[in-house]
C-alpha cells in the first residue's frame, strides 16, 4: 500500500495515524510531481480497510498493489472434499501411517482410526527420500490397498503424488491429491494435478515464503482445482531440537486474515510423538482447520518415519483431548 498526502499535510501526525492502525511504514517518498510525501506500507501491517486509510486528515490518496493470486484470495474458509467441510466448524483429523506397508497394515489402521472421529487416511504410496537408499513406496498397490481399506472403513484418502505421470492414478484413487513440500514450486506438476478437477493439499517448502505458497496455491486453482487447503508442515530453522519448526504465525495469519483453510502437521514438524499433542492444540487454538498426525501400529518396525508416528492408544488419547477442546 502506498500512502500519498496532500502537499499541505503533517507528515509526523499522519504517521502517528497510520502507526495506531497497526501499519509499518517501509519508506518514505517524495511524490513524483506533486511535491507531497509518500508513505510506502510494509507487507507485515495489520490488514486495515484502504478506504479507512484515506479518512485521514492529509491523506490525498491510497494504493493498493493488484493482487498476484486473486484465485486464491477468493476461494474462502471451506473446501469440500466428497461431502465434507475442511474448515467447517469442527476440526478435521488426517491420520494413517507414514507409509502404505502392506495391505494389512492400513486395514489394521483404518479399522482402528476410523472410529476416533478421523475424516481422511493419509499415508504415503510413493514416497520422496532424502536417500535413494531408502523405502521408496510400493507405488500403485499401495494406493489400491489405501483406497480399498478407506472404502470399508467410511474414510477418505489423502495421499500424494511425486510425478506428472502419476497424476492421472492418484486422482482416480484420491479424495484429496497431496502435493508434498519437496514439490510445491515444481510447476509442471503443479499444472498437471490443478488439470485433474480436484481438491489439493497443498504442503509449504521448507524454506518458502507465504507469498511462495500463496502463488503455488494460485498455480493449482488457475489450472483447475477444485479448491486447495494449504498444510504448515515445519519449515526449515536453525535449532536441532526439533525436526523443523512450526510457524503458527503463518496458521493464524492465513486462517484471520486471508481466511483460507490450514491443515497443521505436527508430526513432520517436530519429529518428536511427545509434542504432537500441545502442538496441535496449538495449531487449532491459531485457526487450524484440522491436524495430519502420523500413526503406526508398532513405530519400531516403521518402514519410515517411526520415531514420530503414535501408537494406538497414544492416538486416541490425543484426538480424545482435541475433539473435547474444540467443543
Amino acid at each position: 500500500m502506498i500512502v500519498s498526502l496532500r502537499v499541505d499535510a503533517d507528515p509526523q501526525a499522519v504517521k502517528r495515524e497510520l502507526t495506531a492502525l497497526g501499519l509499518w511504514i517501509a519508506s518514505v517518498e517524495r511524490g513524483l510531481g506533486s511535491g507531497g510525501v509518500q508513505f510506502v506500507v510494509a507487507p507485515h501491517s495489520t490488514g486495515v480497510d484502504p478506504a479507512q486509510v484515506a479518512q485521514i486528515e492529509g491523506v490525498g490518496s491510497v494504493s493498493v498493489p493488484v493482487p498476484e493470486h486473486p484465485q486464491i484470495d477468493q476461494q474462502g474458509p471451506q473446501v469440500m472434499v466428497k461431502g465434507h467441510a475442511i474448515g467447517g466448524p469442527r476440526p478435521t483429523f488426517m491420520c494413517g501411517p507414514c507409509s502404505v506397508e502392506s495391505s494389512e497394515q492400513i486395514e489394521s489402521i483404518a479399522a482402528r482410526v476410523a472410529p476416533l472421529g478421523v475424516t481422511f487416511l493419509r499415508g504415503g504410496a510413493f514416497k520422496p527420500r532424502s536417500s535413494p537408499y531408502n523405502f521408496q513406496g510400493h507405488g500403485d498397490p499401495a494406493l489400491t490397498w489405501m483406497r480399498e481399506a478407506a472404502t470399508r472403513h467410511g474414510l477418505r484418502v489423502v495421499t500424494e503424488v511425486l510425478s506428472e505421470h502419476d497424476v492421472s492414478a492418484v486422482a482416480e484413487l484420491a479424495d484429496l491429491i497431496q502435493i508434498g513440500s519437496r514439490n510445491m514450486q515444481n510447476f509442471a506438476l503443479l499444472k498437471r494435478v490443478g488439470r485433474a478437477h480436484k481438491p489439493v493439499l497443498l504442503k509449504r517448502a521448507m524454506s518458502a515464503t507465504i507469498e511462495d505458497w500463496l502463488l503455488a496455491a494460485e498455480y493449482l486453482l488457475h489450472h483447475g482445482a477444485s479448491g486447495v487447503v494449504l498444510c504448515e508442515r515445519g519449515i526449515r530453522g536453525f535449532d536441532p531440537s526439533t525436526r523443523n519448526l512450526v510457524d503458527l504465525t503463518a496458521v493464524a495469519l492465513l486462517a484471520h486474515v486471508h481466511r483460507l483453510p490450514v491443515i497443521v502437521d505436527p508430526s513432520h514438524g517436530t519429529g518428536r510423538r511427545d509434542l504432537i499433542l500441545p502442538l496441535s492444540k496449538a495449531a487449532l487454538a491459531a485457526g487450524a482447520a484440522g491436524v495430519m498426525i502420523e500413526t503406526h501400529d508398532d513405530p519400531g518396525k516403521a518402514l519410515s518415519d517411526g520415531p514420530q508416528a503414535l501408537r494406538g492408544d497414544e492416538l486416541q488419547a490425543v484426538l480424545t483431548q482435541l475433539t473435547e477442546a474444540a467443543r
